[in-house]
């Protein structure tokens, strides 16, 4: 394929969240997240869950993570390095509201984040910054009992308020939610995605679970839907400068055969993962075909319809500004029970023959991004922008002591090259954050050996390691690629 050079003004950059990076769980006045009470897993050991508190001798990666919280203006002068325009982060509500829904925020959190806001603007950087990324705070759980409580929707408005009215001048792109659709699926979307706690202690799910309650699940994520739109609304009140997205898990779902049956499946997996929220955010609108998943999962058609005319202006009102997503891997789907499970796929399906996986399971496959970006952009006719994509894998040091990651440049420049030719094709993709540009803790096993990063951070599975930093040879490529606008792939 001939170079293609991105436009002056692309978002090149990486992306990280709070809970898997930031560190400094207790400090300054923090309050506990619900991130701080999910423990360390592996690829074949699930995280476990204590929601009464942290237990004692128990080893939580979040509570340290690769402690940017002491870091971060070596982090940020190290993007700054690597040439990013856009570094996108996310907020710790407990950070700024300890409990949520105290009467003052906390001083040193306010300041915390304007001092990593100014570090990217003397780096040249735009934050992209993720208001709430899988960090509720865990009084609230405790309190409300989770996002199905409609009183959490004004707390939740009141934190965004403070966010952009103190950083007005310093942040002007924001995304509400991420990975928002997280809500649809049980176990994992209730207590990351809605902030409804188990009883007892469990390990974490990706699918069904014995304590799930659909209904409360849905309603919760419904009043993300209501939040967003306030959000939305008054983020454009404060500054009329501000973009705020939306931030889908993203998803191409392929029909394992052409039998009618799969093709439909394949269309049904795309509406519930894709389209359900994004028409919701983007549209201001439930799609007509709602019903269909909501009676899947068991909830009441008629509650669902009432709560969408309740809150029909609200939703129209706020629509987003720009769509971005996440995306790892495709899907295959099939309604032949005997067909092989895919190990590693969220969303479930089957494994696909013609792709290969990474060392966790998950299919690698570039086209499939091209094949999202203009299946989407062809719906909603917004900008795009991909704020999550990369490669988990095992870095070993080599025997020069360095770390030569060519599996992740050749990962990426794949991926690169998709996007490109989405571009050409029409799709308006604004910017592209790739994953984990620091190695930082795995959200669905808590491992620090599931490594992304252009930058090696010093820390392994059970906390061990002084936190240095080292550049991979995957830094000085995409320290390249942006120097090109993605004309130098090699």
């Amino acid at each position: 394929m001939a170079s293609y050079k991105f436009p002056e003004g692309f978002l090149w950059g990486g992306a990280t969240a709070a809970n898997q990076f930031e560190g400094g769980y207790d400090a300054d006045g923090k309050g506990l997240s619900v991130p701080d009470v999910i423990m360390g897993g592996t690829v074949s050991t699930p995280r476990v869950i204590t929601p009464n508190g942290v237990r004692e001798g128990v080893y939580y990666p979040s509570h340290q993570a690769i402690d940017f919280y002491h870091h971060f203006e070596e982090d940020i002068d190290l993007f700054g390095e690597m040439g990013f325009k856009c570094f996108r982060l996310s907020t710790q509500w407990s950070r700024i509201f300890p409990n949520g829904d105290d009467a003052e925020p906390c001083q040193a959190g306010i300041d915390f984040y304007r001092k990593v806001f100014e570090a990217c603007k003397r780096n040249g950087i735009e934050p992209l910054v993720t208001i709430s990324h899988y960090e509720f705070p865990l009084a609230l759980s405790h309190k409300y009992g989770g996002w199905d409580n409609p009183k959490v929707i004004d707390l939740w408005v009141r934190f965004c308020e403070l966010l952009f009215t103190e950083y007005k001048d310093l942040v002007h792109y924001w995304l509400t939610f991420n990975e928002i659709n997280a809500g649809t699926i049980p176990g994992m979307g209730d207590v990351m995605g809605v902030g409804i706690l188990p009883p007892e202690d469990v390990a974490m799910t990706f699918g069904a679970c014995d304590w799930d309650d659909p209904k409360r699940r849905l309603t919760g994520l419904h009043n993300q839907f209501v939040a967003s739109a306030k959000a939305v609304k008054l983020a454009h009140e404060i500054n009329p400068d501000n973009m705020v997205g939306c931030m889908i898990a993203g998803n191409t779902n392929y029909p394992r055969t052409c039998n009618p049956d799969d093709v439909i499946a394949g269309m049904e997996a795309d509406r519930e993962f894709n389209f359900y929220c994004g028409d919701v955010q983007v549209r201001g609108a439930y799609p007509v075909w709602a019903p269909v998943l909501w009676e899947k999962q068991g909830v009441d058609a008629d509650y669902m319809w009432e709560l969408a005319a309740r809150d029909a202006e609200v939703l129209k009102a706020g629509t987003v500004d720009f769509y971005s997503f996440s995306y790892y891997q495709s899907n295959t789907v099939s309604v032949d029970p005997e067909m092989k499970k895919g190990s590693g796929n969220l969303f479930g399906g089957v494994a696909n023959p013609y792709l290969k996986a990474s060392d966790w399971g998950w299919t690698v496959d570039p086209k499939g991004l091209r094949f999202y970006l203009e299946t989407v952009y062809d719906r909603y006719q917004i900008p795009l922008m991909i704020v999550e994509n990369g490669l988990g894998a095992i870095d070993e040091r080599a025997e020069d002591g360095k770390f030569h990651d060519d599996y992740r440049i050749d990962y990426l420049r794949q991926h690169i090259e998709q996007m490109a030719i989405a571009m050409q094709h029409g799709v308006d993709l604004i910017g592209y954050t790739m994953w984990g540009c620091i190695d930082l803790v795995s959200a669905s096993t808590g491992e620090m050996k599931k490594r992304y990063g252009f930058i090696y951070v010093d820390r392994d599975n059970d906390g061990n390691g002084d936190f240095h930093r080292e550049r991979k040879d995957s830094f000085y490529w995409y320290k390249k690629v942006i120097e090109s606008q993605g004309t130098d792939l090699d």
